[in-house]
């Protein structure tokens, strides 16, 4: 018996990598995930809504030391849908140069998509992160050998 598996079942699952196309189509049904950044030398993390236009990722924020520390840097996009009951889920993991969309006529464009932050106070910029690199995987239930 574990803390995390209380009942002391083992575990009978696998993980399965998925393909690029697969991440994209789970990345568009989520509206929540974590911008990872670096501040200060270390590691850093924070949720944001975002929307996925194409093979980007965009969110808004304000100002401040954690939009100073992850514009124009490269970021981690992480984004996830895990079930604790079944020991079943996904995760994709995007990673791409962030950088802050200033054409007039994009942000006219999506500024109605992009959600609003749940955070109090303007959020009057728009990040983009290009997902350059893209991974994830499944954790499912073992399919039973055949016999």
């Amino acid at each position: 018996m574990t803390r995390s598996d209380p009942r002391g079942a083992a575990a009978v699952a696998e993980l399965v990598e998925l393909d690029r196309s697969e991440c994209l189509r789970l990345l568009a049904q989520v509206d929540v995930g974590r911008i990872v950044f670096t501040e200060a030398a270390m590691p850093a993390a924070l949720p944001v809504h975002y929307l996925l236009e194409g093979e980007e990722v965009l969110f808004r924020t304000g100002g401040g030391r954690h939009f100073a520390a992850a514009r124009a840097a490269v970021v981690g996009f992480q984004v996830d849908n895990l079930d604790p009951a079944t020991r079943t889920g996904w995760s994709v993991l995007g990673v791409g140069q962030a950088y802050e969309v200033v054409d007039s006529a994009r942000l006219a464009v999506i500024t109605g998509g992009v959600p609003e932050g749940w955070a109090p106070g303007p959020a009057a910029h728009v990040v983009a992160v290009p997902l350059q690199h893209l991974t994830g995987h499944r954790l499912c239930p073992r399919r039973a050998a055949a016999g």
